[in-house]
């Protein structure tokens, strides 16, 4: 036997992260999250200097939807009020919490220990926001919304179940996730 392989039978084996697909998951989530506001940031920052009443009526018309219903006046109202000041800081905000979140997915897939404690926090932040919006929302009248998924406060809990199981998930198994890397140490 070399003398590499005595050492290498000394320290023993190299521990490699076990298989997690439900951190694989969050990865993906926390990745496509980022990807999305990086995009709004792309579209806001792109429509800064168009006129965009006008841009939303061709974009009726493409759809061959009726822009002179009530519905879409109001909201062309809505629309001329955006300035493009407005839309560069949505463009502006939606980089750095777009980054934010590719930095979380990029952390957690190499398995970073101190990314464990920011996806925790930032994920728990929003969980009493959450339990406040879904608390504070009025049931809408059944007449309106006919069908269970159209319901509001659906979207609300479905966002807030994710958050709860991601701080629970990687709180409960931070220490299986995230090895520490300590140099070993051989007492002969």
């Amino acid at each position: 036997m070399s003398e590499e392989q005595e050492n290498l039978a000394l320290v023993g084996p190299e521990s490699k992260p076990k298989r997690a697909p439900t951190l694989y998951f969050i990865v993906g989530f926390k990745l496509l999250k980022g990807l999305s506001a990086l995009l709004l940031a792309l579209g806001a920052y792109s429509l800064t200097d168009n006129d965009l009443p006008e841009e939303f009526r061709k974009f009726l018309e493409f759809f061959h939807i009726d822009p002179e219903k009530k519905f879409f006046l109001e909201l062309a109202d809505r629309i001329s009020e955006i300035t493009p000041t407005n839309l560069k800081w949505l463009a502006a905000g939606s980089v750095i919490y777009g980054l934010f979140m590719v930095l979380q997915a990029v952390g957690l897939g190499l398995r970073v220990s101190w990314i464990v404690w920011l996806v925790i926090a930032e994920s728990a932040f929003f969980i009493p926001i959450e339990v406040f919006e879904l608390v504070r929302r009025h049931a809408p009248n059944p007449e309106n919304h006919p069908h269970f998924w159209a319901h509001p406060k659906i979207g609300i809990a479905m966002v807030l179940a994710v958050n709860v199981t991601i701080v629970w998930y990687l709180f409960r198994n931070r220490h299986r996730l995230i090895k520490h890397h300590h140099p070993h140490t051989i007492e002969l």
